[in-house]
């Protein structure tokens, strides 16, 4: 016969899960409560400042409450990064991470404030943003394999802008496909290497889809490739890097929400489910595809295996740039 006090021990431990378990689902049934901040770690007008907008648009509609954007420009987006790592993890501070501040700054800049793997926790997928190798328009190259053959016979190499950390890791990777050196040549805005590009002053740049469309259209810039095995919807007359002979040159800028770790599942998988609803709707699509986005859809899950995929990928490249250097 069971002790008494046995069952007592029972029903209370009983009592106590249930408990926990309706503490645990409070903060979404009560979520949001109050405004939610969307950080946005680059200046407003952006690709990333107006992908935050949209989606800060239809969370308040969908949870009737006000989203509101905040950025914080600087350090190659390390300020708004660190302020989103050390906000209160209660779901009211989510940021947008993107593949430089997740998985490429971390291993160009010292001390940058944040650990990505560590102080966040994903939330959703976004959108992906394939890059392209531009050139001007009297090139005298036509595509990714001309110009391969043009940076190995060009005497002193050939010339790469760059505009931020990752476009840099960008060309550190093609070097190596072509196992032959380009000059790198920074840039602090994409607004002047384009003008210089434009003219003939540099080989090549890479650049986002959203960014260099309007200039392709304009007849400023000519593109070789879109770094990837697929070609983008936005420019389907413009070959991937795979068919050109390069499948391993693929390099993607993909947005996506995170918030701090410590942030209660259930909120993040709210959060998840919103987002993944609004990415579906025809008027948000259309938009973003129009833009040069691809739409990107999944669990926090999958973002975090995406996150860490690229962060030691891009950890890698780093290596061997600094291999270079020396």
């Amino acid at each position: 016969m069971k002790h008494p006090f046995a069952r007592f021990l029972r029903v209370s431990v009983l009592g106590l899960c249930s408990l926990f378990a309706a503490v645990a689902a409070l903060p979404a049934a009560a979520y949001p409560e109050r405004p939610i901040r969307l950080v946005v770690p680059n200046a407003a007008g952006g690709g990333t400042d107006a992908f935050a907008r949209v989606m800060a648009q239809k969370l308040g509609e969908a949870f009737n409450q006000t989203v509101v954007v905040e950025n914080k420009p600087g350090a190659q987006g390390g300020i708004g990064t660190t302020y989103g790592a050390k906000a209160a993890p209660d779901g009211y501070t989510l940021t947008i991470g993107f593949v430089s501040t997740l998985a490429v700054n971390p291993f160009v800049y010292p001390d940058i404030g944040y650990e990505p793997l560590k102080d966040f926790v994903a939330v959703a997928m976004g959108v992906n943003q394939p890059y392209l190798m531009v050139t001007y328009p009297a090139s005298p190259y036509q595509n990714l394999q001309e110009f391969a053959q043009f940076a190995k016979q060009k005497k002193g190499g050939a010339t790469f802008a760059s505009t931020s950390s990752q476009t840099e890791l960008i060309g550190v990777l093609f070097q190596t496909l072509l196992e032959t050196r380009m000059l790198y040549i920074p840039y602090k805005n994409a607004t002047t290497a384009v003008v210089e590009l434009s003219r003939g002053d540099i080989d090549v740049m890479v650049a986002s889809l959203p960014s260099a469309i309007p200039l392709l259209n304009a007849g400023k810039l000519k593109a070789l490739a879109v770094t990837g095995d697929k070609r983008a919807a936005a420019l389907p007359n413009v070959p991937s890097a795979a068919e050109a002979g390069f499948p391993a040159f693929e390099a993607n800028g993909w947005y996506g929400i995170v918030a701090p770790k410590g942030t209660p599942e259930a909120i993040v998988q709210l959060l998840n489910k919103h987002i993944n609803a609004i990415l579906a709707m025809p008027d948000v699509q259309q938009n973003l595809i129009a833009a040069g986005f691809e739409i990107l859809t999944g669990t926090p899950a999958e973002f975090a295996a995406m996150i860490e995929r690229d962060y030691q990928r891009w950890g890698a490249v780093a290596q061997t740039q600094k291999t270079m250097r020396k």
